[in-house]
Formats: C-alpha cells, sequence, structure tokens
C-alpha cells in the first residue's frame, strides 16, 4: 500500500452557513427585518396556503433565511424563548437598537460601552430571536481582552 496523499474533495467542506429563523409571522417578520435592520429579501417561497416555507434576506455582507413555524418547527415565542444568539456587528449600534425598538423588538441588555471594546446590546425582536448589536469602540489585543474580562469577574 503507497502513501499517496488523498487529493479527493472534502466531503465535510462547508460551502454556507446561515441562520434559519422560524416565526410566527414571516411577512412580517420580513418586513420587520426590512425595516430595522435594512435587509434585502432575496427568495419567497410559500405554501399554497400562503405561509413561507422558505425566504432568503440579504443584511450587509450575510444572509439569514426565515420560515413560517410549522407542526415540524416551532418558533421561539412558542417554547419560551431561544438559546441562539445571533451577533451583528453594525456601524452604529444605537440607531440600529431605536430601529429595532421603533419595530417592537425588547431591550434585554441596553446598549452600552463594552469591556471588550465594543458599544451593543441585546434585544429581542418581536419573534422571539435574540440579537447582540455591536460595534468597535476601541481596538484591543486579545490580551486585554482578557485581563479586562478577568477584571470583571474578580
Amino acid at each position: 500500500m503507497t502513501n499517496t496523499p488523498d487529493t479527493r474533495p472534502d466531503a465535510r467542506a462547508v460551502t454556507r452557513l446561515y441562520a434559519r429563523l422560524v416565526v410566527s409571522d414571516g411577512p412580517r417578520a420580513i418586513d420587520f427585518y426590512r425595516t430595522a435592520l435594512g435587509a434585502e429579501e432575496i427568495e419567497r417561497y410559500t405554501d399554497p396556503e400562503g405561509r413561507i416555507v422558505h425566504a432568503m434576506l440579504r443584511l450587509g455582507g450575510a444572509v439569514i433565511a426565515v420560515k413560517d413555524a410549522d407542526d415540524g418547527d416551532p418558533a421561539p415565542d412558542s417554547l419560551g424563548g431561544s438559546p441562539v444568539i445571533m451577533a451583528l456587528d453594525v456601524s452604529d449600534a444605537d440607531a440600529v437598537a431605536e430601529a429595532m425598538l421603533r419595530g417592537g423588538a425588547t431591550v434585554v441588555y441596553p446598549v452600552a460601552d463594552q469591556h471588550y471594546g465594543q458599544r451593543g446590546g441585546r434585544l429581542a425582536d418581536p419573534f422571539g430571536h435574540l440579537w447582540m448589536i455591536s460595534q468597535p469602540i476601541e481596538e484591543l489585543t486579545p490580551e486585554e481582552i482578557q485581563a479586562r474580562t478577568t477584571d470583571l469577574f474578580t
């Protein structure tokens, strides 16, 4: 048996990753993401009753999918919340938070200057999804961030 390198494409290679947000009202959610986050709808597919089975939205350089809840995919508001936090880096965290609040989001943690060099906070959108909104305010090394984090907990 020869020891030749395997030149086949890696079957485990990730070709795309995006969040798929299950919501209780797909059209309203898309409107919220469009108005609050500047999302652009790329595609939408519906079942015969008009429920969204898949809609793709572009947020800056990222994409997310949205779909209406069904028996197989419950929305966070039917489960008492979501353990997943969407992290959204923006140019103005205060402005994005205000737009989200106008659209019906609620504050989990208010936008403030953070020890790790970001200005940010956490909001829950009207559909139960959590969003960490942040913008850089100072450039720190990993060591500086770790030292500040250690100081915070001691």
